[in-house]
């Protein structure tokens, strides 16, 4: 019994020393209580505040830096860690992603917990993450 319970003991620690070397935030599991949600089931939270005025349209070009990870801590995509924001319109990505860019003003970083049907859940592409995914964005630009 006592080693059934050191064993559980050091694989939770490696776990967790698992996600914190993977730079995932300790929230990703779900959506903290204080977290704001919409209708469509994005919840956000603000992580600093932007210094602009306007906000991005559906049809908006924006300029972004972003680090993608899922519930389990994994992270699966990073413009952050490749060093090179990256800038497309709001029309090209999921969902989940043009709600959410849309209440931004530039200069902000918000962290949205994003649900699996306004991400990748119906994607035909096999190698997309599916359930609920977790970004940090940071909106730089909106470049129209």
């Amino acid at each position: 019994m006592i080693r059934n319970t050191v064993v559980l003991v050091l694989f939770t620690t490696i776990a967790a020393l698992s996600a914190c070397a993977s730079g995932a935030p300790d929230d990703v599991a779900a959506p903290p209580t204080d977290a704001q949600r919409s209708a469509s089931g994005l919840a956000w939270k603000v992580l600093s505040p932007g210094t602009g005025t306007r906000h991005p349209r559906p049809n908006s070009e924006v300029t972004v830096h972003y680090t993608g990870w899922t519930t389990d801590g994994e992270m699966f995509e990073s413009s952050v860690e490749r060093g090179k924001p990256i800038t497309f319109p709001l029309t090209d990505v999921i969902p989940g992603w043009t709600e959410g860019v849309q209440m931004m003003v530039e200069g902000e970083k918000r962290r949205f917990w994003i649900p699996g049907a306004l991400a990748y859940d119906n994607s035909p592409r096999p190698d997309a993450p599916k359930g609920m995914l977790v970004f940090d964005i940071e909106l730089i630009r909106i470049d129209s």
